[in-house]
């Protein structure tokens, strides 16, 4: 699969374009089990955003993402957020009112604003978690209405499946719901959908931020 700096400027070669409208793509890095050391790497080769799946480990390589913007993209529970407010430059997976709540009532004692992505369920899993579908427009109006919050967007996850005109419909319903929040909010400027598997079908068709940790690392190995 190459060395990290080579998967870096290969993906970064690719999105160079943008994405099926055109528009610009942010690649974030997600660097769950990965060391200082390859997270430095990536940054050095031109990643300019990270993104962790778990609070333990943002704080633990805090410092070695520094040059790049830290994401938060994975389950947040509620009692791990005063770890991020006011450090997390996004969190991807605000799933519930009561989580958004508590990120509000941190970042007004904090005195900060916390960009945050509304998680949308699009796939209507049981194992995942976040807004339906149908609950979207509701839910971001909610979180826009609170203090400390910032509304940037929207995230989501594609069911496992080999369906690809099933997943391209998941996609087109998320862009849809993208379109009409950026018309009702100017500072929705983020559709994060699209990972290692997945990310060219994603940009296809409207996503504007992937997340990327096997193609940019390779395997895990833990």
């Amino acid at each position: 699969m190459g060395n990290i700096e080579e998967n870096v400027r290969r993906i970064l070669g690719e999105i160079g374009g943008g994405n099926g409208l055109g528009e610009r793509v942010t690649l974030v890095a997600a660097t769950k089990t990965r060391t200082p050391e390859e997270i430095s790497r990536a940054i050095k080769a031109g990643i300019s955003c990270v993104g962790e799946n778990k609070v333990q480990e943002f704080r633990d390589k805090y410092a070695a993402s520094e040059g790049a913007e830290r994401h938060f993209i994975g389950n947040l529970q509620t009692n791990k957020v005063k770890y991020l407010v006011g450090t997390c430059d996004l969190i991807h997976s605000v799933g519930s009112v009561r989580l958004a709540e508590e990120i509000s009532r941190l970042a007004e004692k904090r005195e900060c604003v916390q960009n945050v992505l509304i998680e949308i369920n699009v796939g209507n899993e049981k194992s995942k978690g976040g807004f339906s579908y149908e609950e979207a427009e509701e839910a971001r109006r909610t979180v826009s209405s609170l203090m400390g919050l910032r509304f940037k967007g929207y995230m989501a996850m594609l069911p496992a499946s080999g369906e690809l005109s099933f997943l391209a419909s998941l996609c087109k319903k998320m862009r849809a719901l993208f379109e009409k929040a950026r018309d009702a909010d100017e500072n929705c400027a983020y559709l994060s959908m699209g990972m290692s598997g997945d990310y060219r079908l994603c940009m296809e068709h409207g996503s504007n931020m992937i997340r990327l940790g096997t193609c940019i690392f390779g395997e895990r190995q833990r």
